[in-house]
């Protein structure tokens, strides 16, 4: 799999769970994949771990939805750990 599809694979699987508003680019837009031509924010991979930064909706309870995407993407990335923080809290529209 190329950094594209992995990249790509993941946000789609984090974008998917329920509370997800959307993936979150840091603070200071530090957290992200960088690929030819564009960036996903909110992705991070590491030599043995993923960071995934999230905004969560507000009516989502905050704790659960992170576990739910720790969850999501350790099923299609077994042994390698998730690191999920939560950026933001929205309002859902």
């Amino acid at each position: 799999m190329t950094a594209q599809e992995r990249a790509d694979a993941v946000a789609a699987v984090v974008r998917a769970v329920p509370g997800v508003a959307d993936l979150h680019p840091g603070m200071f837009g530090e957290v992200g994949t960088y690929l030819p031509g564009r960036r996903v924010p909110g992705i991070r991979f590491g030599d043995d771990a993923i960071a995934v930064h999230i905004t969560v909706r507000e009516d989502a309870p905050v704790r659960e939805t992170a576990a739910a995407v720790r969850a999501a993407v350790a099923r299609d990335w077994p042994g390698v750990a998730v690191n999920v923080t939560v950026e933001d809290v929205v309002a859902h529209d």
